[in-house]
């Protein structure tokens, strides 16, 4: 397969074309891959909005009944509930891994077991994630790529 790569204006858009003889599974990968890269979600930190990009947020939370998105650098809160963003992000390879949490499997360098049946998720950052009892066949058809 041949790659190209071309850097064009500001001004124009970005675009991206595939050419192939057939559409494979190694291509559907490739188009999952691209749109878990795009879209934000929107913010606030400090009485300011922002719009955080998907690829930037490592996992989200709910605590006390509110909703925060966390980065490796920021938390932002969010007035969506936690079931409106698993539902918004269950194709960008987010996942929901505990009743309070759901994180971004790119993000993720490791997974090891941990007590009770639980698992504990490595993030590139180095923050440890614990992963429900509940919810770890779905983290292994997710990891399988089930996504």
């Amino acid at each position: 397969m041949v790659i190209k790569l071309l850097k064009i204006p500001k001004e124009q858009p970005e675009q991206m074309e595939i050419r192939c003889h057939e559409i494979t599974e190694e291509v559907k990968e490739i188009i999952a891959f691209v749109k878990t890269r795009q879209g934000r979600l929107t913010g606030t930190m400090e009485d300011r909005q922002f719009e955080v990009p998907l690829p930037d947020v490592c996992y989200i939370e709910a605590v006390d009944n509110k909703v925060f998105l966390y980065t490796v650098k920021q938390v932002y809160e969010t007035k969506q509930k936690l079931y409106e963003l698993e539902e918004l992000l269950k194709d960008k390879f987010f996942l929901r891994v505990s009743k309070a949490l759901l994180l971004n499997l790119m993000k993720v360098d490791s997974i090891k077991p941990a007590l009770n049946g639980r698992f504990t998720a490595v993030l590139q950052s180095g923050e440890e994630i614990i992963i429900s009892r509940k919810y770890v066949p779905a983290l292994k058809a997710a990891l399988k790529g089930g996504v």
